[in-house]
């Protein structure tokens, strides 16, 4: 099967489009995490996670943070877990 011969811009513009996709994804992933928190525990507690949850690059740690979400009984609980998985 022939390939087709891709450009080192090409290379370069396809690594940038998805580290954006990442990058956005990731956003995504914090927004909707935030959203929970703030419903279940309240602005304050979901302010308080902002900066933890930024410093979260790991998609998959973010989607197990979901759960953790569900299952924290209050909101230092999940903010004791967010730093955990933030550290």
């Amino acid at each position: 099967e022939h390939m087709p011969y891709v450009t080192s811009v090409e290379r370069i513009g396809i690594r940038k489009g998805i580290e954006q996709a990442t990058r956005e994804g990731l956003q995504h992933q914090r927004h909707m995490l935030t959203r929970q928190v703030q419903r279940r525990f309240g602005a304050d507690v979901a302010k308080d996670g902002g900066p933890l949850l930024a410093r979260i690059v790991d998609p998959q740690r973010l989607d197990d943070l979901t759960d953790v979400v569900l299952d924290s009984p209050d909101g230092e609980a999940w903010l004791t877990a967010l730093r955990q998985a933030a550290d």
